[in-house]
């Protein structure tokens, strides 16, 4: 039997299409992986990173109020008595002044420096009234013996003094001294003299305050 030279029939070998194929710019075929081996294993595509989305925060809750206490509800009701006082403090001082800063009219049917004070409606029983005379403050009080009227100046210091209806006395709110309304005596604090008398009438029940001669 004749073979030719040069291999297998036909005459090609596969180093000679092997070498064809990379003249002519054609891939070489793969070679067969040799018996036993193992064969490579595929390689794993690793996964594209996912974003991460930031981590919503929850809005801030206000604590509820603390429920008021004894301790709180005190305090309320002491602060409501400090400014009951001081308002009260304000209004005793503030009365007298207003009153004499208003001064009453001068009487047209009487001499001898006679001033209209006001009426018994005006001034009813158990109330007292700051009133001008001339430039002097004068206390015009209604009490149970009559109406009577003293200096409302006071003589501790000088401060114009009013009437405590709530405990029926003159008093002088800059320090607590105390006259009788009925005959301007001191009762109580530093006054070191009573107030001094006014000449008073009441005639139709108007009261007048009379200048002494």
């Amino acid at each position: 039997m004749e073979q030719g030279q040069g291999g297998p029939a036909g005459g090609e070998t596969p180093i000679g299409d092997a070498f064809e194929a990379t003249l002519v710019g054609a891939p070489a075929p793969a070679s067969a992986p040799a018996p036993g081996a193992e064969s490579p294993a595929p390689r794993a595509e690793s996964p594209a990173p996912m974003a991460t989305l930031p981590t919503p925060v929850p809005p801030a809750q206000a604590a509820p109020p603390a429920p008021a206490g004894p301790a709180s509800t005190r305090r309320r009701f002491i602060t409501y008595l400090l400014g009951f006082s001081v308002v009260s403090s304000l209004a005793l001082i503030a009365a007298p002044v207003v009153a004499f800063l208003v001064p009453p009219k001068e009487s047209s049917t009487g001499g001898g420096g006679k001033v209209t004070a006001g009426t018994t409606a005006d001034i009813p029983p158990g109330t007292g009234k700051v009133v001008a005379m001339g430039s002097k403050p004068v206390i015009v009080v209604n009490t149970d013996q009559g109406v009577k009227a003293f200096s409302a100046i006071c003589t501790h210091l000088g401060c114009i003094v009013a009437y405590d209806d709530q405990n029926s006395v003159i008093a002088c709110p800059c320090h607590a001294g105390k006259f009788n309304p009925q005959t301007g005596a001191v009762i109580s604090g530093p006054p070191p003299a009573p107030l001094p008398p006014v000449n008073v009438s009441v005639e139709s029940d108007t009261i007048y305050l009379v200048a002494s001669a």
